[in-house]
């Protein structure tokens, strides 16, 4: 299978092409390098026979046509997006015209190269979405495939309607669809704007570790190389017009998130004196901040047999030695626009 994977160069998006070119697939990475994209992150396989890399945005339908008529992949695998939530509260046009407009192109092209080749039935578009369009939970239960659409931010109002897009595209078109909706993802090579990642780096240069309000928002972690699995295995073998939703079974408050890392830090890198919880500061919340995130990957289980392999704890210990290990890969990338700063705060 030749895999046609936008987004490449992003954080999820490279876990993919690393492990699909492990694995024997021919890989085509598809990424405009925009500010949260770094081909360091796919270095492992860039010299592989089995990669090739195209520059290109997935608004740019003359593009795609090109890269689909010379590459001639058997499935897309769609990770370009814009998804900082806090980016999105301070300029959301940016997520309505890649997320949805992107996305528009993205089928439009894939719908007419697949016709083009006779309308395969092995042909896949396979969708990558992410649990924030279903809202917000209360303390119990957990969103399932079935759940109602309850986007709250710019970032998932953007991401719903693209799901909704690929699922119009299926229904009217035929076009052979299967979508993805993930819990939060960590890991490494995680673009040092988001939680984990800002606490790691802060907590090692003195900074105030920022936890946004009371620190009780809860969310379902999910380790990349898992979720990168997982992806491999839905592109393959998920049932046409079928979405399913891939969590961590790793449920934690924003605060015991924080606390955990703090702890795994004081082990692998102590401070002369104190703790590094010493740090956590709590910073007023974000706009329309979702109250709790959980998933019920019980479709995923029984159907294609898939579970994640590791605990938050061992991904969070996983993920603190991989930065410990790779400043220089961080330390290239905080001087991209908005790193290091508190966004989202103009509501």
């Amino acid at each position: 299978m030749k895999l046609l994977v936008t987004g490449g160069a992003g954080f999820i998006g490279s876990a993919v092409v690393r492990q699909a070119v492990a694995r024997g697939f021919d890989v085509v990475n598809l990424d405009a390098l925009t500010y949260a994209a770094c081909l360091d992150n796919v270095s492992t396989v860039s010299d592989s026979p089995l990669y090739s890399f195209e520059q290109a945005d997935i608004r740019d339908r003359a593009a795609i046509d090109r890269i689909l008529a010379q590459h001639r992949p058997d499935a897309i695998m769609h990770l370009a997006a814009e998804s900082h939530v806090d980016r999105s509260i301070d300029g959301p046009g940016t997520f309505i015209d890649t997320n949805i407009t992107g996305t528009y192109t993205l089928l439009e092209a894939a719908r007419a190269y697949w016709v083009a080749k006779g309308r395969p039935e092995s042909f896949r578009f396979h969708h990558i979405s992410t649990d924030e369009v279903f809202g917000s939970l209360g303390p119990e239960g957990q969103f399932t495939e079935e759940t109602s659409y309850d986007p709250r931010s710019p970032y998932s109002a953007s991401k719903a309607a693209s799901d909704h897009l690929v699922q119009a595209w299926h229904h009217t078109y035929g076009l052979p669809v299967v979508l993805t909706n993930c819990s939060n993802n960590y890991g490494p090579y995680h673009f040092p704007e988001k939680l984990i990642p800002v606490i790691i780096l802060n907590a090692l240069a003195g900074k105030p570790l920022p936890i946004y309000g009371d620190g009780s928002n809860v969310r379902d972690w999910l380790y990349v190389e898992d979720h990168a699995d997982a992806l491999l295995l839905v592109v393959q073998k998920g049932a046409l017009g079928r979405s399913y939703n891939i969590g961590g079974e790793n449920e934690r408050s924003n605060l015991q998130l924080v606390q955990t890392l703090c702890s795994i830090l004081d082990e692998l890198r102590p401070k002369p004196q104190g703790s590094y919880s010493d740090q956590i500061t709590f910073v007023p919340d974000r706009p329309g901040h979702d109250a709790r995130y959980a998933i019920d990957p019980t479709r995923i289980r029984e159907e294609l047999g898939w579970r994640p392999s590791v605990t938050v704890e061992q991904g969070l210990a996983r993920t603190v030695e991989w930065y410990l290990a790779n400043e220089d890969w961080w330390r290239a990338l905080q001087n991209r626009a908005g790193v290091g700063e508190r966004l989202g705060v103009t509501a």
